[in-house]
């Protein structure tokens, strides 16, 4: 089994708690968040289908039922962060990206990154 390759992105401290910022990864843009005082981070595709543009990394983090998710910053469409799945359409769903934090910095994997 080959070894998994991460890509840097930024330092940890570069992204506020409860926010997103966006990145290119693979010639896509992924928004990544950290969430909460255990500063959980959280990768998903950048583009919002309803609003056919990328801000999700813009967009509100919160919790629906126990569920951290991302409202779009356009039309408020909420994104489960974990899984992609919107709550409001089920039939949509974002990419889910791996990612993880390495010594203080935020790296998401390479080849086959999205889960």
């Amino acid at each position: 089994m080959a070894e998994q390759q991460w890509q840097s992105i930024c330092k940890l401290a570069d992204i506020n708690t409860n926010t997103g910022v966006c990145a290119l990864h693979n010639g896509e843009q992924v928004a990544i968040f950290k969430v909460g005082s255990e500063q959980k981070l959280f990768a998903v595709q950048n583009y919002c289908p309803f609003g056919d543009a990328n801000v999700l990394s813009r967009g509100l983090v919160g919790d629906v039922a126990g569920e951290i998710v991302v409202a779009s910053p356009l039309y408020k469409q909420q994104f489960k962060l974990g899984s992609g799945l919107c709550l409001e359409d089920e039939a949509v769903s974002l990419k889910v990206y791996s990612v993880r934090e390495q010594a203080g910095v935020v790296q998401l994997q390479l080849n086959n990154g999205a889960i």
